[in-house]
């Protein structure tokens, strides 16, 4: 049964798929309830794994490995020769991104309550979605991992252009066209790698590109590797994203509904760090280190140019759009530090951002529902009429600047901690990125919570209610329970970073 577990999991969401897709459009209640209900089988499991891991199951018993597809007939030099399984794997940093991305799911479509048409469309390609993101943490070689990248693709696009807000389509086309770029980098750089070595298994390519544990098909010289390496840098900078390629997601924190900001922005752009990771890290870790430099360098430049434009937005959408790639340089500065402390403190901020992010851009939708804008110059006083709420969102904004106790402290803590050891001088002109941070994050939040009042809102009076408890609970829950007790992350994460660590010579 194992081996068949993660295929289940990635797949699960069909379920309620086919319940939503064989109703009625005018049952719209049920099709809320099934929308609502697909994303809680990927749930269970993904809970069930984890409890596995600390149960002690090793998680390589849930791999699974199907005959698929074979290029040409090569068999009398080698069996594996050009061809391409069907393999979804778990390791301690797959696991970690597959509870958040069920957790994130589950909530946001828990949020989606404020989709005000087109519930079902909504909702088969919400699903869809989740199995592309579900897939992408799981594959095992580089042609699935592309195949699901891929899928989150086309729906996202249709959710933001549809769904969005007054320049949806604009916001959505810009999504695709940025990704579908990197998707193109990444295209070739697979291709290149299938043609030269004849496989896309990842665990063979990182034997192939280190420590020559299988025969090569066609050799890769040093200056290929190289270029494959900044490749795959470059085709997962632009999804995560980072400075200079951050316009689109602007965009799309702006106009998309707040609900599918949440997975946007707590899971989809986690990909790019996942890809650097797995990929970058993982098959290339001698170029790799040649290259923190410039992963760092873009690092500190995210870090402090998104700070700074947050600064100066007067839409609370805006402020937090520059705030991701503000928090997406941490992680490029930790991935570059080449250190235990750095690369966990990384992966740390990716989960947290992710909590956090989805935290702050629900509470968006209930300030939205409720008042109609995001604008910072129309809100004000909120603590008199929405105290609950109020609250909150000083807590999301706590947590996003750092502060202890919280996940963003612990994840911050490490990353900086990581680069003050390999490179101090980028570490200070990137703590200047943490000052801002804390200017642009309170002045937003006591601007809605403690300003002065505006008759704009003043006819909105009702505060948090019923189901939109839920999402805040549990998410300010999570970002509590990482800051106190960091180890229920980095338990299942040390076997993973003490093989990169191995592999980049730091141990």
């Amino acid at each position: 049964m194992n081996v068949y577990l993660l295929s289940l999991l990635v797949f699960s969401p069909l379920l309620g798929i086919v319940m939503v897709a064989i109703m009625p459009k005018k049952e719209e209640r049920t099709i809320k309830q099934f929308g609502f209900f697909g994303t809680l089988p990927p749930l269970i499991l993904s809970l069930f794994l984890f409890s596995q891991y600390y149960s002690g199951v090793a998680l390589s018993s849930f791999d699974t490995k199907i005959n698929w597809i074979r290029f040409g007939n090569l068999a009398m030099y080698d069996p594996k020769l050009f061809t391409v399984n069907f393999e979804l794997g778990l390791d301690g940093l797959s696991l970690i991104f597959i509870l958040l991305t069920t957790i994130v799911s589950s909530l946001a479509a828990m949020a989606s309550i404020y989709i005000k048409q087109g519930w079902k469309g909504y909702y088969l390609l919400f699903l869809i979605l989740e199995i592309g993101m579900l897939g992408v943490f799981t594959a095992e070689n580089l042609i699935l991992f592309f195949i699901f990248f891929e899928m989150t693709l086309i729906p996202t696009f249709f959710l933001i252009g549809k769904w969005g807000f007054l320049e949806k389509e604009k916001a959505s086309y810009s999504f695709l066209i940025y990704n579908g770029i990197g998707s193109a980098v990444l295209l070739v750089a697979i291709l290149i790698l299938f043609a030269r070595t004849g496989t896309t298994n990842i665990e063979a390519l990182s034997q192939m590109m280190t420590m020559g544990g299988v025969s090569l098909f066609a050799p890769i010289s040093d200056s290929m590797k190289y270029g494959l390496c900044l490749a795959f840098i470059i085709a997962f900078a632009i999804k995560l994203p980072v400075f200079p390629f951050h316009s689109w997601m602007v965009r799309v924190h702006a106009e998309a509904p707040p609900s599918i900001v949440m997975i946007h922005a707590g899971v989809l752009l986690k990909i790019g760090a996942y890809g650097i990771i797995r990929f970058g890290m993982g098959i290339f870790p001698e170029q790799y280190k040649s290259l923190a430099f410039i992963v760092v360098l873009f690092g500190v430049l995210s870090l402090l140019y998104g700070a700074f434009l947050a600064l100066l937005q007067t839409d609370f959408k805006l402020v937090l759009a520059y705030s991701s790639v503000s928090h997406m340089g941490i992680v490029m500065m930790g991935l570059g530090a080449l250190n235990e402390s750095g690369i966990q403190g990384a992966i740390f901020q990716v989960i947290s951002h992710g909590l956090i992010a989805a935290l702050l851009f629900f509470l968006v939708g209930v300030l939205y529902e409720r008042t109609g804008t995001t604008m910072l110059t129309k809100l004000g006083g909120l603590t008199k009429s929405m105290p609950i709420f109020s609250g909150l969102l000083l807590a999301g904004g706590m947590a996003s600047l750092g502060l202890p106790g919280m996940s963003g402290f612990i994840s911050e803590f490490m990353v900086f901690l990581g680069l003050f050891k390999s490179q101090p001088l980028f570490a200070a002109i990137g703590a200047l990125g943490l000052v801002l941070t804390a200017v642009y994050m309170l002045r937003a939040v006591l601007m809605i919570t403690f300003g002065k009042s505006n008759s704009f809102v003043e006819k909105e009076k009702h505060d948090l209610k019923g189901l939109e408890f839920v999402p805040t609970v549990v998410l300010l829950g999570l970002i509590i329970s990482v800051g106190v007790y960091p180890n229920l992350l980095g338990g299942p994460l040390q076997e993973t970073i003490d093989a990169m660590m191995l592999a980049l010579g730091g141990r």
